[in-house]
């Protein structure tokens, strides 16, 4: 469960580190330690999978450095990235979505403590739906 937990947030960062390659790729980046900053992100790609915990402040201070040297891009990262890093990554996010994805995470911890599957992606769809929707 936490594989599947942690693969899925490893896809957003690939697809985020796509985003960041074309930024550099059309020349819409100012400065020279665009490169650097890409290198950085590798290696938080490669330590994630081996060692979450120390990897965890290297993801939040890439994530909070793409929103202030790539404020162009910042609407594009993935909202449950912000709260897979937590720390100051929680800043960008309002108090509402917050108490959304701390639902989310009781959720996932009753599901493993009852040893059931847990489909975060479904899981965050159910409880975004209105109050008059039904929910199963």
């Amino acid at each position: 469960m936490v594989n599947a937990h942690l693969n899925y947030h490893l896809a957003l960062l690939a697809h985020l580190r796509g985003i960041l390659q074309a930024l550099g790729e059309a020349e819409q980046v100012a400065d020279d330690t665009h490169a650097l900053f890409l290198e950085r992100y590798d290696e938080l790609l490669s330590e994630l999978p081996r060692d979450m915990e120390n990897s965890l402040y290297l993801g939040q201070d890439l994530i909070r450095q793409i929103f202030h040297r790539y404020p162009q891009i910042a609407h594009l990262v993935p909202r449950d990235l912000l709260w897979f890093f937590g720390g100051d990554c929680l800043h960008f996010m309002p108090d509402e979505e917050i108490e959304l994805y701390q639902q989310l995470d009781e959720r996932r911890y009753a599901a493993a403590e009852a040893g059931e599957p847990f489909d975060w992606a479904q899981e965050k769809q159910l409880l975004a739906l209105p109050e008059q929707s039904p929910k199963h």
